[in-house]
Order: structure tokens, then sequence, then C-alpha cells
């Protein structure tokens, strides 16, 4: 034992993965403890709140079978992320162990799970862009290297199958390109499912798993070790790291859960009031540095409780990030694939990633010309509802006949990826077609 560290035996009460313990002396926020159960195993925590000599610790598994004699040792350290280039290929849970049978690795250096905020004067323009496989998002919702662009989804909707697509899909031509993938509270068959698709990767990627039977404070955790290993990817070894994480319901879910447990103030829906300080913590960490190769984009996907959009989840989330992706269930009850309505969908950062020497010189006015075209069709199916195409001029007819095929055919596009050059084509054929390219 370390002359710094220190072990207590004075656990006041057990509740749940919380433990109280009073008359401790030199302690630090954040600061890892270690707890012997009476059967000889081991549990980490780490210190949450100081008050005097109350400490409040968050245990990272069951606190069952464990009481209030149990000693508590006080390791003098913060919880540290092992980084090193070897974290490429590598599959772990929420506690950053191995889950894929491999030894851990040797750390290069190790660094703080919360990482190194960026400062605001230092951080570049994003531009340039990265293709996702998905004409949705490539040709009318680009997604920009250092960009935050959710993914809002409803139970029920494909929002896994889409996820799987774009991890196994998403390319930067000419790039040293990683993904790091984290999944929370999964189920088993969700859990199958992802593990079929990363079984199948061909590319870099460092995956971090939660599933729903596991430690709740694991689901906070894996995130800032999947954000920690993308910015030393990035900002260390000059790498254009793409995170996704599906769901970031679950991440809410369980803040909530832990702030209950912790008896604070709830807010908005129960959900504690610094939620929209906490998912910026997360979402801020994506970006580019000024003079410096790398970056970290984030795609989070977030699935509506009860479809509403004004949900605090979705809500805070739109106000940090730059734009989304929004999942229809209409389209997805019409087979459409992936079933993404391109009228609310948004990407605040598009036009600063597309055009020459990005994407095709003729990018921009093709994806206006799609968008509006698509959106006076949409309108005229209100108006349809009304009359009955029967009682509309033969000009709207045709406006709806387009709408209908922008749907079937550039939207839906199954398990079929596209290149950013074939979605451009496909839409400027569409236009053609329809006589709709002026």
């Amino acid at each position: 034992m370390r002359l710094s560290e220190h072990v207590y035996r004075t656990i006041a009460s057990i509740r749940g993965p919380l433990l109280f313990l009073d008359r401790i002396r030199q302690v630090r926020f954040g600061e890892v403890v270690r707890i012997t159960a009476p059967d000889g195993a081991t549990l980490e925590g780490e210190v949450i709140k100081i008050e005097g000599d109350t400490v409040l610790v968050q245990v990272f598994g069951e606190t069952r079978g464990l009481d209030t004699r149990s000693p508590v040792l006080f390791s003098d350290v913060v919880k540290r992320v092992p980084l090193s280039p070897a974290v490429i290929g590598r599959l772990f849970n929420g506690s950053f162990a191995p889950l894929d049978g491999e030894p851990s690795y040797v750390p290069e250096r190790w660094g703080p799970i919360s990482g190194a905020p960026i400062n605001p004067v230092a951080r570049a323009r994003p531009e340039n862009f990265i293709e996702t496989g998905y004409s949705t998002i490539d040709a009318l919702n680009t997604l920009v290297l250092g960009q935050k662009l959710p993914i809002f989804s409803c139970a029920g909707l494909p929002a896994k199958e889409m996820a799987a697509g774009i991890l196994a899909n998403a390319r930067l031509p000419g790039s040293d390109f990683a993904v790091v993938f984290v999944a929370l509270g999964l189920t088993h068959h969700e859990y199958s499912f992802y593990m079929d698709v990363l079984t199948e990767m061909r590319m870099g990627f460092t995956a971090f798993i939660n599933r729903a039977g596991e430690p709740v404070i694991e689901r906070l955790l894996a995130p800032r070790f999947g954000l920690a290993v993308a910015e030393y990817l990035a900002f260390s070894r000059g790498m254009d790291v793409l995170v996704l994480i599906t769901d970031m319901t679950n991440y809410c879910d369980a803040l909530r859960e832990v702030s209950t447990a912790r008896e604070e103030l709830p807010g908005r829906r129960g959900y504690p009031g610094y939620l929209y300080s906490d998912l910026a913590s997360l979402f801020e960490r994506a970006g580019r540095i000024r003079g410096r190769p790398g970056s970290v984009t984030m795609l989070p996907v977030v699935t509506m409780p009860e479809d509403d959009i004004t949900h605090p989840i979705p809500d805070l989330t739109g106000y940090i990030t730059e734009g989304q992706i929004v999942l229809s269930r209409e389209l997805h009850q019409r087979g459409i694939f992936p079933p993404v309505d391109v009228l609310p969908s948004l990407s605040r950062l598009m036009q600063q990633g597309i055009g020459p020497g990005r994407t095709r010189e003729d990018h921009r006015r093709t994806a206006g010309l799609l968008y509006r075209h698509y959106a006076r069709g949409r309108e005229l199916r209100r108006l349809e509802t009304i009359v009955g195409r029967e009682g509309m001029s033969p000009r709207d007819r045709h406006m709806l006949d387009f709408a209908d095929a922008f749907e079937s055919e550039l939207v839906h596009q199954g398990e079929t990826r596209r290149t950013i050059a074939e979605s451009l084509d496909s839409g400027l054929a569409l236009l053609g077609r329809f006589g709709l390219r002026a």
C-alpha cells in the first residue's frame, strides 16, 4: 500500500450503488476507491460528493453482500484511461475491461476520463465531410468533420440498423480514419446484433458495450471512456475519429436513476437539473483544433420517449448539437429504409463541408432543388386529402408523383451503400426524369 492510500471502515449506510462514509480525511473529488467485500471480492468506486467529513461513493458494480464493516481503500488517484494505439480493434465493457478475450494492452500513457475541454478560441472551423453511405445524410444533411449531429428516433424504428450501417460503411477517403462505437443498455437481442456487425468490421474501430443487466454506473462511464480514446486518437495521433453513441436516452435514464439514489432535487420529468450541462460535457468534446491534425465527430442516437421531440432529452440535445437527423414512423411503415424524414432534418454545418474540392461542384444546387420540390410535393399531399387527386391540376399531380419517387428511390436504399457521387447522380436523374432541373 502506498503512503498516500488510506483505509477506512466507517460506512454509515449503503443505498443501492451508493456508500455513505463518515469521518473521512484527505479525500479528493473523483478519487478512486476500492471496497473489499466479506467474501474477499474487490469492487471499485468513485468519490462523487464531499460534505465535511462525510463522503458519498458511487460503486461500479453490485453492492449486494457488503456490510458497514467492509474496508474501503482511498487510492489518492482519480479515474484515468489507458491510452495507446493498441486500443484500435479492441472491444471493452463499460468499465474498460476487455470483452474480446484478448489481454489488456500496455498503455502509452494514462489520461483523465473527463478529457481536456477545447478552448473555444482554439477551435478550428469544421470542414470536409464524412461519407456515411446514406443519401439522405451525405447528399441532403451532410455530416462535417468536427460536427455533432444527433439521430432522433422513436421506439420501434430501425435506429440500430441505421447505426450499424453507418458503423460498417462510414468512410473518409485519404484520411487516417477510425470509429469509436459506444452502445449503452443493450438487450440480449441488441447485443447479439451489434456483436455480429463488429465481427464483420474491416476498418479501424474501438467499441464499448454496456448491457442492460450490467451496473448502471457503467452506462455513465462508457461514453466518457469512448470520448477519451477518441480525443487521444484525434489530437495525439492525428486521426479523424467518428464517435457513434447509441442510445443517449439510456444514458439519461441512468443519470436520472443515480440522481434519484443521491436524493437530488429533480427537474423536468424527474431528470436532474444538471442534465443540460452533463450532456454538454459529452457533446462539446467533439471538434477540431486549429493548427493540429485530427478531429472528433459525434453521431449520438436519441430515442424520443413517447415520440415527443419536446421531451427534455431531445430538446436539450438540440440546443447543444448542430442539427438533427429525424427518423419517420410513416416512412418505416411503408417499408422505406432508412426512414429519414428529410424536411425536419438539418445539418447546420453542411454548407461548410460541401462543394468543389470537398464533395462535388453541383452538390449545393442539387440538394437545394431536391429539397424544394420534395417540400412542395409534401405540402400538396395535404391538399390531396381534401379535394382528392382527381380535383388537382396536372402540375400538382406531377409534384405528388415526384414526392413518391423521391421517397421510394432516393430515400429508400435498403442495405445498399451509396457513395456521395452515386447519391448526387441519383438525385439528378430523378430531377431530370420529372423535368425539374431548372
